[in-house]
């Protein structure tokens, strides 16, 4: 039996119960000299055999509101069928009500006189007017649940997948400037270049294999700053200096992977390797409960670009940020002889996505 058809018995069990409950007390009085358990089984008996009406009816009541056009003429089509069904519905209730339920459950004779007087009838429709909204208002809830879940689901998606398409576009943007890098090396024909070609391997297998995963340890996103910044030092050696002090409380701390990364990146593609004299990037990583602050700051010519640039690492981490740390603050200071980048993040409130 399916977890759905489990809920619907429980539902009608549930209803039966309380009906049975409200006629019992109804019926007390009536039937003062007929034992309380017999009484409470009368009861239960009738409004059972009730249900023989009332389940086909709300069902099929459901199955029109759900499954027919909202266009007006078909609204027109369900009032009238809804109508019928009602009509059919009700003439069915009195003649298990006169035929069945009093004389066999009820011990009471009848008779066709009271088979459909107004009041009677009126007392049955809003009996069955009672169930089917409520089975109606059940399942219209949940409907909105369901619909707010789907929902839910499409935009968690669609996160994922932009988040997918981000992390894909900056790993080969960080490969290429790489590649850079070693073919300067072969040009020079340096002995370095076989160093650097075994760090990258490093790094690569780090992008296929462990970057794919929602969250790292820092640990292991320093390690990667500190493999990509010993290929740069290869690179540049003595005409840049290079600063990377940490303090990590905790190097557990879960955190997105190569979140860090562009930023590192984006001071030597845009800022270390333009500058002629007195070039330096300085990184400082200070994690403190939970919370992390980042700051990256490199020189760059008196002459520089004006305005701030921003590459396709740069643009594509902010946008991971957004999604996956909505306590975050990334701040850009654009000076006349460096370029720096503070970023502060809560990694204990991490969007699932």
């Amino acid at each position: 039996m399916n977890y759905r058809l489990r809920l619907h018995i429980i539902f009608w069990i549930a209803y039966i119960l309380f009906e049975s409950y409200l006629e019992f007390a109804w019926i007390s009085s009536s039937y003062a000299s007929v034992p309380p358990f017999d009484r409470w089984l009368m009861a239960l008996y009738g409004e059972a055999t009730l249900c023989i009406v009332k389940i086909p009816l709300s069902y099929f009541i459901v199955y029109l509101l759900n499954n027919l056009s909202v266009k007006i003429r078909n609204a027109f089509v369900s009032l009238s069928i809804s109508v019928i069904a009602f009509a059919v519905a009700i003439a069915i209730y009195r003649l298990l009500v006169i035929y069945l339920i009093l004389p066999y459950m009820y011990h009471e004779k009848t008779g066709p006189q009271f088979l459909f007087t107004l009041d009677r009838i009126t007392s049955s429709f809003l009996d069955l007017v009672f169930i089917v909204g409520v089975v109606v208002a059940v399942k219209q809830y949940r409907l909105s649940q369901a619909a707010k879940e789907n929902e839910k689901q499409l935009v968690k998606d669609k996160l994922e997948s932009e988040l997918k398409f981000l992390r894909t576009q900056m790993n080969p943007h960080f490969l290429f400037n790489t590649l850079n890098n070693i073919y300067a090396l072969a040009r020079k024909r340096s002995e370095d270049t076989a160093d650097v070609v075994m760090r990258l391997s490093k790094l690569l297998r780090f992008m296929l294999y462990e970057s794919g995963s929602n969250t790292i340890t820092i640990a292991d996103e320093l390690r990667v700053l500190n493999d990509y910044l010993e290929l740069e030092k290869i690179r540049y050696s003595d005409r840049l200096t290079i600063l990377f002090t940490k303090s990590v409380d905790n190097e557990a701390q879960p955190i997105a992977p190569l979140i860090l990364l562009p930023f590192v990146d984006n001071a030597f593609k845009h800022g270390a390797s333009e500058s002629r004299f007195d070039s330096f990037v300085h990184i400082n990583v200070l994690l403190k409960q939970g919370q992390l602050a980042f700051t990256v700051e490199n020189s760059k010519d008196e002459n520089g670009a004006a305005e701030i640039r921003e590459n396709i690492g740069l643009k594509n981490v902010r946008r991971q940020l957004e999604l996956m740390y909505p306590e975050h603050t990334l701040t850009v200071e654009n000076e006349k002889n460096s370029f720096k980048i503070l970023l502060t993040i809560n990694l204990l409130n991490h969007a699932t996505i």
